[in-house]
């Protein structure tokens, strides 16, 4: 059944009834917890002031123990190195004075045999002050973020075929259910390594339920409120839970204390499952017809409206067995037109996901309170989502995702032109380039679900969020780079970034488009055949009728609008 058939036999529903309303804040509200659990690395992974640990049993004099840490040229204390404590004793012994008799910078030095002792004065403690992840360690605190990520890549490439296979609806349910029991058993990890083998399987979950609500509230909701949906509904919601995550971090400095309040309120999803039905898409893409017909007489009865008697005609033998026939990952790249989308998509998406973790991770590292710094990087993705779908609406989608990668890249690229003593200016323009990176998130996934197919469109939501995560995997490291330059994430960033806004100037056009429902559908809408397409009613003529596109119907309801 083609997208504007199935658009015209539900259009009795209405767009904004209880049932829409109730799907619409109800996935929505799914999201809060992805917002707070997918970042809360930066708190309970970020690294405090640190120095090495004098222990107590070393008989030294006061003044000879505040000498005992070495100053680094950049005028900081030295945190991986100490002056050899059996030779300050011996000097200390003998009653020697510090910089008066010996010359305390000739003196030779040791790495921090006993430990380090970690700054209280921001957090109780992280994974880092846990297991001393410094020093020659570092290197583990961001491949704990990597990790994360990994598992996020596995969880995209699972999840979306389970979830064009099985319903959008078990795979979302089970997905929110691994992320929170994997998250509040990550509370008892015993090491880095177990930590870290479980974030693996949170995320899984974790990007897996976030797509998987995302395609369910597209294929439910009616075409205006599904531009809401995807453009500032379930992005604020996301938001939402990432302002919140600096609220609770600050009043509770302890990262084990931390992830336990951040778990529990994703045991309050549970009664959901017997309010969010499954996509009547879906069914009808699967052959499953009177599954379809039963939520929909259950959505007019919640509208309080009489469902016609029958809502979708019986379907035929030969066209029963084209629905049921399965797709894969392998129908991405099967033609050149999908190929050719599916290759650009991945690397806009890559592009995106570098930017937008990159500079989420980061706000621990600028200058200032982590906490304001972090609510600040949150609070504005509220504005960029909020243009986003002001763009999404009136504006081609091509346009809007080059122009907002545009913007965020070139505003990143001017941050290492900026003298090093102008901190609030960089943070400025730092938030700035989140803002663009974040507004062409936003618009990239209502893109990508505009030019898929019902048949493939969480296999492909699925992939590109896998393609992205290879981006979020490397982007920990980006930031590990600006210890050795510090402007070097930003040059990095923002070069992709221009790039891949000049490479989606090539994607198709989706703008007033239906939504594809087969996969020939989708062809019809890509490269150059789509101008000279039937898909305008405006322009076909009476002769043309018998080749017009069954999606013509949706035309008239949407110039409507």
């Amino acid at each position: 059944m083609s997208s504007s058939d199935y658009d015209h036999r539900t259009a009795f529903l209405g767009d904004w009834g209880t049932f829409q309303k109730t799907v619409f804040f109800l996935l929505c509200s799914s999201i809060i917890p992805n917002g707070f659990t997918g970042l809360s690395i930066v708190f309970i992974g970020d690294t405090p002031p640190h120095h090495c640990h004098i222990p107590v049993g070393v008989n030294i004099s006061a003044e000879w123990k505040n000498v005992s840490i070495p100053i680094e040229a950049n005028g900081r204390a030295s945190e991986c190195s100490r002056y050899k404590l059996d030779v300050l004793k011996s000097y200390s012994d003998r009653g020697l004075v510090p910089w008066v008799d010996v010359n305390v910078s000739a003196i030779e030095q040791e790495r921090c045999e006993d430990g380090w002792e970690y700054d209280r004065e921001t957090y109780v403690s992280t994974i880092v002050t846990e297991w001393d992840l410094v020093c020659s360690d570092d290197w583990k605190a961001p491949l704990t973020s990597s990790i994360f990520f990994c598992g996020v890549l596995i969880g995209s490439f699972v999840s979306g075929q389970l979830s064009d296979r099985y319903g959008r609806k078990i795979v979302l349910f089970l997905t929110m259910g691994v992320q929170t029991v994997f998250t509040l058993i990550q509370v008892f990890s015993p090491s880095w390594i177990v930590f870290c083998s479980l974030f693996f399987v949170v995320g899984m979950g974790q990007i897996s339920n976030y797509v998987a609500a995302f395609v369910l509230g597209m294929e439910i909701l009616s075409l205006p409120v599904r531009i809401i949906y995807s453009t500032v509904g379930v992005c604020i919601f996301f938001s939402i839970g990432y302002m919140v995550l600096p609220l609770v971090a600050y009043f509770i400095r302890g990262w084990r204390m931390l992830l336990l309040a951040l778990t529990l309120p994703g045991f309050l999803y549970i009664p959901l499952w017997w309010i969010i039905p499954e996509s009547p898409r879906w069914l009808l893409s699967q052959g499953r017809v009177d599954e379809a017909e039963a939520i929909l007489r259950d959505a007019a009865r919640r509208n309080g409206i009489k469902a016609p008697e029958e809502i979708f005609p019986p379907s035929q033998p030969g066209d029963k067995a084209g629905t049921m026939q399965p797709h894969n990952l392998c129908d991405l790249v099967r033609s050149s037109n999908i190929r050719t989308i599916t290759i650009l998509l991945c690397l806009v998406w890559m592009t995106l996901s570098i930017g937008y973790f990159a500079l989420s991770l980061n706000t621990s590292n600028l200058y200032g309170n982590p906490y304001l710094n972090c609510f600040f990087s949150a609070a504005v993705e509220v504005p960029a989502y909020i243009i986003s779908w002001l763009m999404f609406r009136y504006l081609p989608r091509r346009l809007c995702l080059f122009f907002t990668l545009f913007l965020g890249g070139l505003v990143l690229l001017f941050i290492h032109l900026l003298p090093q003593h102008m901190n609030n200016v960089a943070i400025s323009l730092e938030m700035l380039g989140k803002f663009g990176v974040t507004t062409a998130f936003a618009i990239v996934y209502a893109f990508t679900a505009e030019l898929y197919p019902t048949v493939l469109r969480n296999t492909a939501m699925g992939a590109c969020s896998m393609a992205s995560r290879i981006g979020s995997i490397s982007a920990p490291y980006f930031i590990y780079l600006g210890g050795y330059y510090r402007a070097l994430p930003y040059i990095l960033m923002g070069t992709l970034s221009v790039l891949s806004g000049l490479l989606s100037l090539l994607l198709p056009e989706s703008l007033d488009m239906p939504l594809p429902e087969t996969i020939s559908h989708m062809q019809k809408i890509t490269g150059c055949k789509m101008r000279h397409s039937s898909y305008s009613v405006t322009t076909a003529r009476p002769e043309e009728e018998h080749t017009s596109n069954p999606n013509d119907g949706l035309w008239a309801e949407i110039s409507k609008l």
